[in-house]
């Protein structure tokens, strides 16, 4: 009993800590990481309880091992103080074209963000947008429309140049380059890879990441819906290439250090 307790949480750390991420169903199981770090827990707890000392053992070793990957995610992760421009950012998905416009309208208005960043975005939800005053509030825009998931937006307070749209299979996420007050010049994701498909392989999803821009020590953005967590190899590629990270449903200012690029990430993969 306290093995059967034990082994699933230590295999799981094991693949996790590997470098090696299989497919399905790896890909929409090690998104729920941080809860098998608890499982390990009370893993631990019953083999103990139950004096199973070998199995206690193993079990600390999951538990350390998880504790590795999720534990640095409550803790700050040591930016210096800046000063300079601000930028601030908001993105949404919008689920098909099917989001509520007024409720967006009026968190545009809360949060008064420099940037906004739209996926899903359909020809009637942009229209819907554009009727209620989104362009009052940014009038710089790229947008690309299409029906379905496959639409994305960059709409900015600053002036825009667009860049070519990135798109693998039916997921697009546009691209832009900001044109800040104080002088520098932000190049803006809007991003939404495939989702994980439930079985095989993931070429779309994996793809998706892979074309994002890999941080190159200029002022870059990438803002949206990764459809992928911290747990995800792809995801820590591209963070591990020179992007700090802000957590999902973030409202706060902007003021990178230096010139470190950012991700704000979001979504779930399924």
């Amino acid at each position: 009993m306290s093995w059967i307790a034990v082994v699933p949480f230590a295999g799981w750390a094991l693949v996790r800590l590997s470098g090696f991420e299989p497919d399905w169903p790896w890909v929409p199981m090690v998104a729920y990481t941080p809860y098998a770090a608890a499982g390990a827990v009370a893993g631990v707890a019953l083999a103990w309880m139950l004096r199973r000392r070998a199995a206690g053992a193993a079990g600390i070793a999951a538990v350390m091992a998880l504790g590795i990957v999720v534990v640095p995610r409550a803790i700050a992760d040591g930016n210096p103080a800046a000063d300079g421009p601000v930028l601030r950012v908001l993105a949404a998905n919008l689920m098909m074209g099917q989001a509520d416009t007024g409720q967006l309208m009026a968190l545009i208005g809360q949060v008064r963000p420099d940037v906004l960043t739209l996926q899903e975005l359909t020809q009637d939800a942009m229209r819907r947008l554009e009727e209620a005053g989104v362009r009052e509030r940014l009038p710089h825009a790229v947008t690309r429309p299409l029906p379905g998931v496959g639409g994305s937006a960059v709409y900015a307070r600053h002036p825009l140049t667009a860049g070519e749209m990135i798109k693998v299979g039916a997921f697009g996420q546009a691209r832009a380059w900001l044109a800040h007050p104080g002088g520098d010049r932000v190049e803006i994701v809007s991003v939404h890879p495939c989702a994980p498909k439930r079985v095989g392989r993931q070429p779309c999803w994996q793809g998706g990441l892979d074309a994002l821009p890999r941080g190159r020590g200029q002022l870059q953005l990438l803002a949206g819906d990764f459809n992928a967590t911290l747990d995800h190899l792809p995801m820590r590629e591209l963070l591990e290439s020179g992007y700090r990270t802000r957590p999902t449903s973030w409202d706060a200012d902007s003021r990178p250090p230096g010139r470190r690029p950012w991700a704000v990430p979001g979504g779930c993969p399924g």
